[in-house]
């Protein structure tokens, strides 16, 4: 089956026509019995992601810095990964690198502390370093920008921790990605500011990771499906606590989508990955997931149905062949009835005809064959004969 591209996040620069106003949704993840993480499941990054957030605030980071902007501010769709290759990166400068995201507890302590000796940037500062990233693609200035913002991502990813449940670096690595790409695609004469701007391509790049690797096998791959993913449990719970009893039909209505879709996603969020090699029961040798899952081609009855249909017609067919002329008996045997067939424009050069009258007289034979074999054989189907 064919996966339904990500939609992606339109550039800046035509903001009016593909991105909305909303703000931000809090992520609401649960787990696969649709309870919210308890704080005594919380790993040790998690518990310690206060300590961290103390440690950003005393480097006086705000990661939702929003300028004063009028509601109808587009900004980007934040469950949709922005377009373009995912992996480009701004090129560092010569004389300095950003600092690597490796693993472990350690590791982010790291991380941070080499963050900080990035500068921050003033006002003035980043909106002229924006406008030649715009104007000249200026790798220093791009690097500037993307270096003064890292605490941001930093940040944000704090946020996450708490439902990912997992290394918060690998969040902070994809929220990295994603403020790059907020480099390349900001307008500063847009008057908004860059940081309110690249959080909204944080978030989404953060998101789209979580929803990638929550589960080995993915779960939401339409846009629907990670609406759903995001915001099934958190409707249902907030219908609970209104004094409801949400059902299939009251959920539907409530989110925009179709009760099909609200029973498909409650499937895939309800049940476990499981392997189709597992085996059936305890019997060692017995048979798997795998024995029990339908044929993707047809059946044996059909096989079997089709294979007497076909030597059926054959046989039928050599009653015919008296009847046919020359270029119709070259048409059903090197055309119709072989593995192999001839084209038009091979058959018209055989006997000096255009390749509009050749497609002629292979509809013709066609219609006879369907009348010789609907008098000779009982039952006859018109579908048993392909154009």
């Amino acid at each position: 089956m064919k996966k339904i591209s990500t939609s992606s996040v339109a550039p800046q620069n035509d903001l009016s026509h593909n991105m909305h106003t909303t703000s931000v949704p809090e992520v609401e993840i649960l787990d696969a019995s649709g309870s919210g993480i308890t704080k005594a499941e919380m790993s040790d990054e998690d518990t310690s992601a206060a300590e961290y957030n103390d440690i950003l605030d005393e480097q006086d980071i705000d990661a939702l810095a929003a300028a004063d902007t009028e509601d109808d501010t587009p900004l980007p769709d934040i469950l949709a990964l922005p377009a373009g290759n995912p992996n480009q990166e701004l090129p560092a400068r010569s004389a300095s690198r950003l600092p690597a995201v490796g693993g472990g507890h350690d590791s982010l302590r790291l991380y941070l502390r080499e963050i900080s000796r990035f500068p921050l940037l003033k006002p003035e500062e980043e909106h002229a370093l924006a406008v030649r990233v715009r104007d000249h693609n200026d790798t220093d200035a791009a690097f500037r920008l993307v270096s003064s913002h890292l605490r941001l991502v930093v940040r944000i990813a704090m946020d996450f921790q708490r439902r990912w449940m997992q290394n918060v670096l690998d969040l902070v690595q994809e929220g990295n990605v994603g403020l790059m790409r907020a480099v390349n695609k900001f307008d500063p004469d847009k008057g908004i500011k860059f940081s309110y701007y690249a959080s909204f391509w944080i978030k989404a790049y953060i998101l789209k990771f979580i929803m990638d690797n929550w589960r080995m096998v993915k779960i939401g791959t339409t846009q629907v499906q990670r609406k759903l993913f995001y915001n099934l449990n958190r409707e249902r719970q907030k219908l609970i606590m209104q004094g409801f009893d949400p059902d299939t039909a009251m959920l539907s209505e409530r989110l925009g989508v179709s009760k099909e879709q609200i029973t498909e996603m409650d499937q895939r969020m309800a049940a476990t990955d499981l392997s189709l090699n597992a085996q059936v029961g305890e019997d060692n040798g017995g048979a798997t997931h795998m024995d029990f899952l339908p044929a993707l081609g047809p059946g044996i009855e059909d096989n079997l149905a089709s294979n007497e249909i076909a030597d059926l017609v054959r046989s039928r067919l050599k009653t015919i062949l008296p009847k046919l002329n020359e270029k119709e008996l070259y048409i059903l045997h090197n055309r119709l009835l072989t593995d192999e067939p001839v084209t038009l424009r091979e058959i018209g050069e055989r006997y000096t005809i255009t390749r509009e009258r050749v497609r002629q007289l292979e509809a013709r034979l066609l219609e006879k064959i369907r009348q010789h074999l609907a008098l000779d054989i009982k039952d006859f189907s018109d579908t048993w004969i392909h154009s």
